[in-house]
């Protein structure tokens, strides 16, 4: 069996409306190896009126490994004090990730882009510096949406530029599959800048022009060629983590551990095609 079966980890998004100890309960009842955990989920419990040390014990108690811990997503672009405001919130999951044993942020590009690919090249090189400083890996995620940074060949042109070793990609196969991308894509992307994976499915046709979750499906439900880019993801010797992250009204209205049993069994279900010859 292929290593990457041992590393499914589940999204908080997917399942966004459940609390985040059931939904840590949930992905260890479901299967996953890991987690992926969100800003949000901090900032959640802090409204919550939980103290920073019962946040991470909380998180450690669930006895799941948290895989990828994600930055609050704008900092990519942002300028004078709000870039200081979210540099902030960086360190802050930085912490948060040296407490309980994770090494990777992923950053989000946001949904503007004043400055364009010269800003984003700088705030990258500086987000990278931070994390460093934790002895962290940051991964960024192109959107097939945004402005700028919406393909793998943008991600990659910004990751070149920083030219820091802890900072790479984070490939997601609905963006992959909507900004026009395969499993050929990113054959000849060095697997050590690809830091991360997600996974979830598009449906059929054009792309949504939404930049709400309105879409997302699980693995094997829609378009995305999941099969051969799980190969290409073997056959470079990816080994990192694979996040479900499908966010969508339609999940959330289920109940999460029928709709983290699901992703867990469809993708370890692909994995097992793909292990195949072609």
């Amino acid at each position: 069996m292929n290593i990457l079966h041992n590393r499914i980890a589940l999204h908080t998004w997917t399942v966004d409306t459940t609390p985040l100890a059931d939904a840590l309960r949930v992905a260890r009842e479901a299967g996953y190896n890991a987690v992926e955990l969100r800003h949000i989920d901090f900032m959640r419990g802090r409204q919550a009126g939980m103290s920073e040390d019962a946040m991470v014990q909380l998180v450690r108690e669930a006895n799941i490994k948290v895989a990828v811990i994600g930055t609050e997503s704008g900092v990519i672009f942002a300028a004078g004090d709000e870039l200081k405001r979210l540099l902030g919130s960086l360190r802050y999951v930085s912490e948060k990730a040296v407490a309980l044993g994770c090494d990777v942020i992923m950053v989000s590009p946001g949904q503007s882009a004043p400055g364009g690919m010269a800003a984003a090249k700088q705030n990258l090189k500086t987000c990278a510096e931070v994390t460093a400083e934790y002895g962290i890996k940051l991964a960024l995620e192109f959107n097939s949406r945004h402005p700028v940074i919406r393909t793998l060949e943008n991600g990659m042109e910004l990751v070149n530029a920083v030219n820091m070793k802890n900072c790479g990609l984070l490939l997601d196969t609905y963006h992959l599959h909507c900004s026009g991308g395969n499993g050929a894509s990113f054959k000849d992307v060095p697997v050590e800048q690809i830091i991360t994976f997600q996974f979830s499915d598009a449906p059929p046709g054009p792309p949504s022009d939404s930049r709400q979750p309105v879409d997302r499906l699980p693995p094997g439900k829609g378009a995305a060629p999941f099969v051969d880019i799980f190969r290409t993801l073997m056959a470079i010797g990816y080994q990192g983590y694979m996040s479900y992250e499908a966010p969508n009204p339609a999940q959330w209205n289920r109940p999460a551990d029928v709709v983290a049993r699901e992703g867990a069994e469809l993708v370890r279900a692909l994995l097992t095609r793909a292990e195949q010859p072609a």
